[in-house]
């Protein structure tokens, strides 16, 4: 293969991650926590895009717990965000790692 067709291969992965960057990016994905009292969405581009809370969770005298609550469901969106994405790349790439995209 000479220099000129491995520019053009790149040049057409390099276009086809940028469509599934795009297209994941508009994807969601939830975490939850405490049996789904808090529940976080987040998009493919590991962005919070949405928090639920159950009202029997908000209570002053335990505020440490909804903070734990919240900080387990939003860690655990941007890992499947994360996964997500991961994934759908990997079939572009067929499973080798492209140096600089994440």
């Amino acid at each position: 293969m000479n220099l000129q067709e491995m520019m053009r291969q790149a040049q057409k992965m390099k276009a086809k991650l940028e469509k599934v960057q795009a297209e994941v990016g508009q994807r969601t994905v939830e975490g939850s926590a405490g049996g789904g009292m808090v529940v976080v969405t987040a998009n493919g581009k590991n962005q919070i895009v949405g928090v639920k809370i159950d009202k029997q969770v908000v209570s002053p005298d335990d505020v440490e717990m909804l903070q734990d609550m919240v900080l387990s469901a939003t860690n655990q969106a941007i890992e499947r965000a994360q996964e997500m994405m991961n994934a759908e790349v990997s079939k572009v790439t067929g499973g080798a790692g492209v140096p600089g995209m994440f």
